[in-house]
């Protein structure tokens, strides 16, 4: 039986998704990223040529050049519109001619609090094929994943000067931790956990020690969520001591949680284990709304239109975002195809040292779809 489209716009979201289609902002951004999401669109329409769900794309130009043209950064008639996407598909923002934050506040962070995607997904795996810098270690071995709390702490935004630019002066920066905040992303990362269904092992990484005030609801909140979740064995490790295991005995990590800013910080450490940012995507999410997929590294303006970057972790964003739509079948042929990709053909994860362009990347990555 045929579904006939709503006439009620609250009832067209639910349709689409009946029907397999998917609203999709797409924002390229600045230097490679337009390269690299162009070959992850190119995996999208492989998955729908396949018989899987079709993307209806709307594109942003959300960056440093439209800024720099118009002035313009994040309009609120753009940000309503994003807000009623499924998803959005970020290359990178980022240029080198405009001051460092701007770009940063005033887009990535302000999506980020606006759309509330209160949770920061982070796999850290290691692909059969893949080069990792850690001696004896092999694809069983660095497999986890890290949920990062995504909208308070250090990147609320507290704080400020006194006396600026007197040699008096003070820099205050102050970090927010609700309970609120807290528990939802502890709660997450517990569901997460056992739907993952690996070693159901969640470790909270904190500073116990130095971070009194914050850390001790954060710990209280762990412990209270645990009695829940019963299932699901839990410790607690230092940030300093995560980053020594993460090298040492990556073996041990499932599921970690943490704040912003050490979440920000040992994700590039994972990013570096599982092979580099090459090959690295994340997940801004809101359970309850949409989510926000990207690859971890920067714009690389200096490999612009070279045909040069890897755009593996561009893909691997998209295979993230179907998998979010919940897609499984077709997340996993991508996820398959990415594998078998890194696996045979491509020489390394570098940008220019892949034996491949970038769009001959994307290309064989469809192939094996």
């Amino acid at each position: 039986m045929r579904l006939s489209a709503p006439s009620d716009p609250k009832e067209e979201k639910r349709y689409r998704h009946l029907s397999r289609e998917y609203n999709i902002a797409v924002i390229p951004g600045d230097g490679t990223g337009p390269e690299v999401i162009g070959e992850g669109i190119k995996a999208l329409e492989g998955i729908s040529r396949k018989g899987g769900p079709r993307f209806r794309l709307t594109c942003y130009d959300l960056g440093g050049e439209r800024y720099l043209k118009t002035g313009e950064l994040l309009s609120n008639a753009t940000l309503s519109e994003l807000k009623e996407m499924d998803a959005l598909y970020l290359g990178a923002i980022g240029h080198p001619d405009v001051g460092p934050g701007i770009l940063e506040r005033e887009i990535l962070l302000r999506i980020r609090f606006e759309l509330d995607l209160y949770i920061n997904l982070r796999p850290v795996v290691l692909f059969p094929g893949v080069y990792t810098p850690l001696k004896d270690k092999g694809p069983e071995d660095i497999d986890f994943v890290v949920v990062r709390e995504n909208t308070e702490g250090l990147y609320a935004g507290g704080g400020g000067f006194l006396k600026k630019g007197s040699p008096e002066e003070v820099a205050i920066q102050e970090s927010v931790s609700t309970r609120k905040g807290v528990e939802r992303c502890i709660r997450y990362a517990f569901e997460y956990c056992r739907n993952r269904n690996k070693d159901n092992h969640l470790t909270l990484c904190g500073k116990t020690n130095v971070l009194a005030y914050e850390f001790d609801l954060w710990n209280r909140v762990f412990h209270e969520v645990h009695k829940e979740f019963p299932d699901v064995a839990i410790n607690y490790q230092h940030v300093d001591a995560i980053c020594m295991w993460m090298v040492k005995n990556p073996e041990q990590f499932d599921v970690i949680v943490t704040n912003n800013i050490f979440g920000d910080i040992i994700t590039d450490l994972g990013a570096m284990i599982q092979g580099g940012l090459g090959i690295a995507a994340g997940g801004n999410i809101n359970p309850h709304g949409t989510a926000m997929f990207e690859p971890i590294g920067g714009s690389a303006p200096k490999y612009a239109g070279l045909n040069k970057i890897n755009p593996l972790a561009a893909i691997s964003a998209a295979q993230m975002m179907v998998d979010y739509l919940g897609e499984k079948q077709a997340a996993r042929h991508l996820l398959d195809a990415i594998k078998k990709a890194v696996k045979d053909d491509v020489k390394s994860l570098e940008a220019g040292k892949m034996g491949y362009g970038t769009k001959e990347v994307g290309d064989l990555v469809v192939g094996y779809l």
